[in-house]
């Protein structure tokens, strides 16, 4: 029957095609959820930027197919879904909404000053690679990290004109970090806890609110400077904020080594840019609030300094720290030390 030499090309070609590898025969989709709307600087980073990469350094062979602004998971959610795997492959997890999960997590955001734009990047990328806590971490929830996404530096929006940090004394000052609370405590403000949202539109504007204590980004997408027109803002001011885009890992288990090169290889090259990419949107938000009629000034780095004392920061860590290890979590102390240093060495990098 072979003699046929068409019967033997058939046979020629199902043979090759049997003999390719798996990931040769058909692109695989990895399904992503987001809890944020596509648009901001963030989410259209991730987009165009890393997702283009993954597509472009695996030849193709993996697509992304990309749900946002909660459609399959809402921030709080993402955590245990991605680690489930059953509807979606990849997501956005913000460590301070899983803080029970997510304990070791919620140090990053314990510092009241530290870098930004790329010394930030490269301060959450040392310290993955450095401190194995963290991803060991992850994986006890089933996901493994695969892009760092950072924050904006905090700003103090204030309903009244504001010469110093000084003046938040005895003022109610609002911030969702647990940690901002105690260092508005210690810096003599009156903490307040508030939902995100209208609700704190409204008492500002109602003046039964005296400011807010928040990234940036965050104040400006709720138009917070309309109702508290006075900012004070540093490019020094820590928030901490990290975006983690994870991986249930079974999914990542199972990918082709060349496919998992791929994603690393997009991270990389996303990282590349990002940190410039942060800075340059930085720039054109306060720009914009000035536009609007918003008094902005960066502090300078006296006064910088000069909140750093005042939050305690030391001494609040070190009280969590102990409260963390009588519930059980091991090595707290140790992995905060061991931030601490990455922290110190990248702020002091030229």
């Amino acid at each position: 029957m072979l003699s046929n030499p068409l019967s033997k090309k058939v046979l020629t070609m199902l043979l090759t095609v049997i003999l390719l590898p798996t990931s040769a025969l058909a692109a695989q989709t990895l399904r992503y959820s987001d809890h944020e709307p596509l648009g901001g600087m963030r989410t259209k980073f991730i987009k165009e930027v890393f997702f283009t990469a993954i597509e472009k350094e695996s030849k193709g062979r993996l697509k992304i197919e990309d749900h946002w602004n909660a459609e399959l998971a809402s921030g709080y959610d993402a955590l245990s879904i991605a680690g489930k795997g059953d509807v979606t492959d990849m997501a956005i997890v913000v460590p301070e909404y899983t803080a029970k999960e997510l304990p070791l997590h919620q140090i990053f955001k314990s510092f009241p000053i530290g870098p930004a734009g790329n010394k930030q990047v490269s301060f959450f990328r040392n310290v993955y690679a450095e401190v194995p806590a963290f991803s060991a971490e992850l994986k006890k929830n089933n996901v493994k990290e695969l892009f760092l996404n950072t924050g904006y530096p905090v700003a103090f929006f204030s309903t009244t004109p504001l010469k110093s940090l000084d003046e938040i004394k005895d003022k109610k000052w609002r911030s969702a970090s647990f940690w901002h609370l105690d260092f508005l405590k210690n810096a003599g403000a009156i903490p307040v806890t508030m939902h995100w949202g209208d609700e704190i539109y409204q008492a500002l504007k109602a003046h039964t609110l005296d400011g807010l204590m928040v990234n940036v980004d965050s104040g400006y997408t709720l138009k917070v400077h309309e109702t508290a027109p006075n900012v004070l803002v540093s490019r020094d001011l820590w928030l901490g904020h990290l975006y983690l885009l994870v991986i249930n890992q079974n999914t990542w288990d199972k990918l082709a080594k060349e496919d998992q090169r791929a994603i690393q290889r997009a991270a990389k090259t996303a990282y590349k840019t990002l940190g410039s990419v942060m800075d340059s949107n930085f720039d054109c938000m306060l720009a914009n609030m000035k536009k609007e009629g918003v008094n902005i000034r960066e502090l300078d780095s006296n006064e910088v300094t000069n909140w750093k004392m005042t939050t305690d920061y030391q001494n609040v860590q070190a009280a969590w720290a102990k409260e963390q290890e009588t519930k059980g979590i091991k090595d707290v102390s140790v992995v905060l030390q061991k931030v601490s240093t990455i922290m110190d060495k990248i702020i002091s990098r030229p």
